[in-house]
């Protein structure tokens, strides 16, 4: 949410527990995100706790709690139903069908993923593709999710089965032509992923229309972003953000892939 922030405003959905930081919403509310949809429950918010090896590509994770997140049921409030844009975040697939169910005809959709509702949910992952215009995934959820070695050919699997522009295949390594920024320095890459996405589905919700050209700038607006979520732990490096430093870094971008004078 923090990230879309940044070009278009932000209806948040989603549930924490009752030990949830103030100041974390004060981040959400300062950027004027709408918190008619978040949920406090009893009990305690969601937590993963990994480790990240000195080749950040490779972790393992300790433990993973869900918390409240074990029994959430999404509530959209009357006022977010007719919303033209929605991002279904990375939660099973049949919540982020009972979403769907409560919007009324949103112009775009897209939808994030993983490894986990690939393995234990695919069926109902493959009746969601019909009902969205963009899929989130790496590479080898993409091969897994299609049970395709080839990448290409997964690719074009994936898109016969109903995403209008297809799947997006973000990675450490970049997203189609856009590179990973180098950085000096990297602290926590946890969140890169989902702050791609959040500024790739900010973006487009920001313009008129989606087509490719669009999708191609959302691409690197993600990546802009994600390359400040890595540079410090939780969303302390977006919640100091300024449109200068974005700017200057969207620049930077740019020059590595098409680096013409």
């Amino acid at each position: 949410g923090l990230a879309a922030s940044f070009h278009a405003p932000v209806s948040l959905v989603s549930v924490v527990g009752q030990d949830f930081p103030a100041h974390h919403r004060a981040v959400w509310e300062k950027r004027g995100i709408d918190l008619s949809g978040l949920q406090v429950t009893s009990g305690k918010t969601f937590r993963w706790h990994g480790v990240y090896e000195e080749n950040m590509n490779n972790r393992r994770t300790i433990s993973t709690e869900l918390n409240v997140l074990a029994d959430f049921q999404p509530v959209l409030p009357a006022g977010l139903r007719k919303l033209p844009f929605a991002m279904l975040g990375n939660l099973t697939p049949d919540l982020q069908h009972s979403v769907l169910d409560q919007m009324e005809k949103p112009g775009f959709v897209i939808a994030d993923t993983m490894d986990l509702w690939i393995n234990t949910a695919r069926p109902r992952l493959l009746e969601l593709l019909g009902r969205i215009d963009l899929l989130i995934l790496n590479d080898s959820e993409a091969r897994q999710l299609a049970d395709e070695p080839n990448l290409l050919k997964a690719s074009r699997w994936l898109r016969e089965r109903g995403p209008k522009y297809g799947c997006f295949l973000a990675g450490p390594e970049g997203a189609f032509a856009a590179p990973a920024i180098p950085l000096e320095q990297v602290l926590d890459p946890t969140g890169a992923g989902d702050t791609f996405a959040g500024g790739l589905a900010g973006y487009l919700a920001g313009q008129k229309g989606v087509d490719l050209p669009t999708l191609a700038k959302g691409v690197i607006e993600g990546t802009v972003l994600a390359s400040f979520t890595v540079e410090d732990f939780s969303l302390h490096r977006l919640a100091s953000l300024s449109e200068k430093e974005l700017s200057r870094r969207r620049q930077e971008l740019l020059r590595l892939i098409n680096p013409a004078p």
